[in-house]
């Protein structure tokens, strides 16, 4: 499993509503999102689409309008959001992409990916935005990604 880019700037930008949201309550502007977290603003809006049809923002359009989470940060994981992204095939596809990859028939690296797969999903399930946009803060770290960086 590899999550999509989509999946990737999706959790970001959660992660970046959820921080801003714990700042003011007010809806977050997708225009400076996409500014600061250097993805862009169609893409980005996209994504947030896919994630208001989820159930997981609220959007209002206007001059104060933009994006906020629908329910608590602490209320909403990781997972969530890849499940609204990517789906649930993400922990369930071959990593090699093989066609018939299973059980009965594994790829190579099978065994070894379905255990990773299994922990990367409790993983998720057990972080939620409000605590890791939290201890992003604390440990000082970007919100942008490194390669977006060098457009």
């Amino acid at each position: 499993m590899v999550l999509s880019k989509a999946c990737t700037y999706g959790i970001l930008a959660s992660l970046f509503i959820a921080r801003e949201s714990a700042k003011s309550k007010g809806y977050v502007s997708i225009g400076k999102m996409s500014k600061e977290l250097h993805i862009s603003f169609h893409f980005l809006t996209k994504i947030l689409q896919e994630l208001t049809s989820a159930g997981l923002l609220v959007s209002m359009k206007g001059p104060k309008g933009g994006v906020a989470l629908k329910r608590d940060a602490g209320e909403i994981t990781i997972l969530d959001v890849v499940l609204a992204i990517d789906g649930i095939k993400v922990f369930r596809e071959c990593l090699l992409g093989l066609p018939g990859c299973g059980d009965e028939k594994p790829c190579p690296v099978h065994d070894e990916w379905a255990e990773i797969r299994e922990e990367l999903y409790q993983t998720f399930q057990s972080k939620t935005l409000g605590e890791t946009a939290q201890k992003i803060d604390e440990l000082n770290l970007r919100f942008a990604l490194p390669e977006l960086y060098e457009r």
